[in-house]
């Protein structure tokens, strides 16, 4: 059973546990993270879900993430969802922004500056199935036509960012 701490939608904790898979109660949330990688050369990740996922299974997306668990803050959880789904355990992890969600999430996004060797990445089973590093021009591409729609949204205002 994976519990998560319940907050008010400013992120400050409400006093008791969410458990995954229970509906959380009107005006309530748990954080969610995402990790968006930048490799040191210029070039991004991405990692392909599994095809077992309830949601665009099979897509490739620009983030590890995953929700943050009972006692994690977000960017505990950030470096741990990127461990569990990308091996990668070194670099440079800044916040981009937060978005409260209408489906009980305050999504927190991360960005990561790092040297990690890129073919000693690690997929996370029932998780990721494949990745690969694309250059900037290939990015933007993808961004613009290929992203999981929601991720598009929530990032778009955080893009430019992306580069610098």
């Amino acid at each position: 059973m994976e519990l998560w701490d319940a907050r008010y939608a400013d992120g400050s904790l409400a006093g008791f546990d969410l458990i995954r898979d229970r509906e959380i109660p009107e005006g309530y949330y748990h954080l969610v993270v995402e990790v968006i990688v930048r490799h040191v050369d210029g070039t991004f990740l991405l990692v392909q879900r599994d095809h077992t996922k309830q949601i665009f299974p099979g897509w490739y997306e620009v983030s590890a993430s995953g929700s943050a668990l009972k006692g994690e803050t977000a960017r505990e959880a950030a470096c741990r969802e990127l461990a569990e789904e990308t091996g990668i355990t070194s670099g440079e992890l800044s916040e981009l922004g937060r978005q409260l969600t209408d489906v009980g999430a305050i999504f927190v996004s991360f960005f990561c500056l790092t040297d990690w060797p890129k073919d000693q990445i690690v997929l996370q089973a029932g998780e990721t199935i494949d990745y690969r590093w694309i250059d900037p021009a290939a990015f933007a591409d993808f961004f613009h036509k290929e992203m999981i729609p929601y991720q598009r949204e929530r990032l778009t205002p955080h893009y430019k960012r992306l580069f610098e």
